[in-house]
């Protein structure tokens, strides 16, 4: 019995180590974001380099790449030893992107997990929006409007910028953020729980993408891609879905960009920016119907908890106490409320 509580008073200790380490990792994220931010400004905007062009499209782009996910992405490596836990043996980073037996019907979710995703961003559009009246009723709305007022992708100004900027939504982001969150963390937290894995590092995902209005959303869709994660025990799927899911919203930033490039006056841009509005609509109602209709059959599916001796609670208590991921949350809020603690303490 005494062997027994030890080694459970150690797991538990171990678990705690994991928190704390993501806790970092987070930290170490929202760090090289302010630095992003400085770099582009001070680097590159302000020195009016090829101002507007391919060139300064591009050094904006490569300076997030490397800020956004390459040194967080590292030092997460760093601290799971992930360099060596992916290379020994040397064909588990091959069977992480392993093709699943069913590919075609696991890519047969997206409907239901889009429909999910735009579910709740409808959802949270709705209470964002009900909340600005009420503080604008209340003479708050300027601030608030400031607090939501971010722009998450640079519009950009020519058609090569355009490519550059679909590009890095389509493929950069998801196979960075796949491996990252379903990937990294995913699996540093596995041993306790899959399900806290699913939950937890979805959490992670969602607040990857630094807007209040987005975190609802992407936190949904991270928790549909964790258990298609935990399902095929495979990266190659979820980022499949991933790039899916970018390329619808990819494709309609990239006319909304032609549109900006040829000031409007293309009839032809115009119109085909139309039909695929009204096509991500449609999308969005099969989506929503579908995910409804797969509601009843998640029940059927459930996830095997390989340390039940620890309930949920704790597991979660023990996360979000941990101060590392208490020092992320505030600067989770500070990049998601755009910066307002750090506007307040500068001035």
């Amino acid at each position: 019995m005494e062997n027994a509580v030890s080694e459970s008073e150690l797991k538990i200790e171990a678990y705690r180590a994991v928190c704390a380490k993501l806790g970092i990792v987070m930290c170490v994220y929202y760090i090289c974001r302010i630095l992003a931010g400085f770099v582009i400004f001070y680097f590159i905007d302000e020195t009016g380099i090829a101002q507007g062009s391919v060139v300064q499209y591009t050094l904006r782009s490569a300076a997030m790449v490397l800020f956004v996910y390459v040194l967080p992405m590292a030092a997460s490596a760093m601290l799971f030893d992930s360099f060596r836990y992916y290379r020994h043996p040397p064909e588990k980073l091959r069977q992480l992107y392993k093709k699943p037996k069913r590919l075609a019907q696991n890519l047969g979710n997206f409907p239901a997990m889009y429909g999910l995703g735009q579910s709740v961003n409808l959802l949270t559009m709705l209470a964002f929006f009900l909340i600005m009246q009420v503080f604008s009723r209340m003479g708050g709305g300027v601030e608030l409007e400031r607090f939501f007022d971010q722009v998450a992708v640079e519009t950009p100004q020519n058609l090569i910028s355009a490519l550059i900027m679909v590009f890095m939504i389509v493929f950069i982001a998801p196979i960075a953020e796949e491996f990252w969150a379903r990937g990294i963390m995913y699996d540093a937290l596995k041993p306790y729980g899959c399900g806290m894995a699913i939950l937890i590092s979805s959490i992670l995902f969602g607040l990857l993408h630094g807007r209040f209005e987005m975190l609802p959303y992407t936190t949904a869709l991270g928790l549909a891609l964790g258990y298609i994660r935990y399902a095929t025990d495979s990266l190659l799927v979820v980022t499949l879905l991933h790039m899916i899911f970018n390329a619808i919203a990819a494709g309609m930033l990239f006319l909304l960009s032609l549109v900006e490039i040829t000031g409007g006056e293309n009839s032809l841009i115009d119109t085909l920016s139309n039909i695929y509005l009204l096509a991500m609509l449609v999308m969005v109602v099969i989506g929503i119907a579908a995910f409804i209709k797969k509601i009843p059959k998640l029940k059927r599916y459930r996830i095997t908890n390989n340390w039940d001796e620890v309930s949920a609670m704790k597991k979660l208590s023990l996360f979000f106490f941990s101060i590392p991921v208490i020092l992320m949350l505030v600067l989770a809020f500070d990049t998601h409320a755009n910066h307002l603690l750090l506007w307040n303490l500068l001035t």
